[in-house]
């Protein structure tokens, strides 16, 4: 069992850094030049760039969740660290489905109108992340490491379910329209560009989850420790997209 947890962790890491070294790309670096690439540029750069890009991308994003679910199957369900006294109940496994389907909220909510205002937006996907994580601890029994996993496997599961069927379709439209010289629908670009933008987001507090679950002293006295990191991780990113149109080439 020591032996395939090292084998999924070497996986996981590498292909993380695959996915979200691309995520930053297409965000810090491919999305300010883009804007700068006239028409006969664009042509011939995004059918030759884009598909190459976003093969490593999305192949990036199922081994790193595949490779986690199984750590988490592993480490947490296994090893019976997902609690610290408690044991599986109905609560438990209520929770656990919550984390998998958070997508099935997330979705639509930001399909609705809501999507029009980031902050409201941002200040509600706050709001369910923090009911969730008390959720985690007290009706589920969580223990700290496995309430902070969780957080980061839902993110987690989110992101990579915005890859496969959000960003990645988006993108295969966008690539054969400018391919064959046609103008893309404007909202496909803003759908992809926003999903794409959440993973980001995301990806800030989900790095900390999978180091903070195994070393959890100081900050398992409290919930509010996760819940501040989460809010300095997306002010982090909210500063590193401020600073990107700043970074010129020669």
């Amino acid at each position: 069992m020591s032996a395939l947890e090292a084998l999924f962790r070497w996986i996981h890491i590498v292909a993380g850094i695959i996915w979200i070294g691309h995520l930053y790309f297409f965000n810090f670096v491919n999305g300010p030049f883009a804007g700068t690439m006239d028409p006969d540029t664009r042509k011939k750069v995004v059918p030759q760039l884009m598909p190459r890009a976003l093969y490593w991308f999305r192949w990036g994003a199922a081994w790193t969740w595949v490779t986690g679910v199984l750590l988490v199957l592993l480490v947490f369900y296994h090893g019976q660290t997902v609690f610290d006294t408690g044991s599986w109940n109905l609560a438990s496994i209520v929770m656990i489905l919550i984390t998998f389907l958070a997508f099935a909220v997330y979705d639509p909510l930001w399909k609705s109108p809501v999507a029009k205002d980031p902050r409201v937006g941002a200040a509600i996907s706050f709001g369910l992340v923090v009911v969730v994580v008390l959720l985690y601890i007290h009706w589920a029994g969580f223990s700290y490491r496995g309430y902070v996993i969780h957080v980061g496997t839902l993110f987690g599961t989110i992101m990579a379910a915005n890859v496969w069927m959000r960003i990645w379709p988006l993108q295969r439209r966008i690539i054969t329209a400018v391919k064959g010289g046609t103008a893309p629908d404007p909202s496909w670009p803003a759908q992809a560009g926003l999903r794409s933008k959440h993973n980001v987001y995301m990806s800030v507090p989900l790095v900390w989850s999978m180091i903070d679950s195994h070393t959890p002293v100081p900050f398992a006295s409290s919930p509010v420790y996760l819940f501040v990191i989460i809010l300095v991780g997306w002010g982090t990113v909210w500063a590193l997209y401020k600073k990107a149109p700043q970074v010129q080439g020669f």
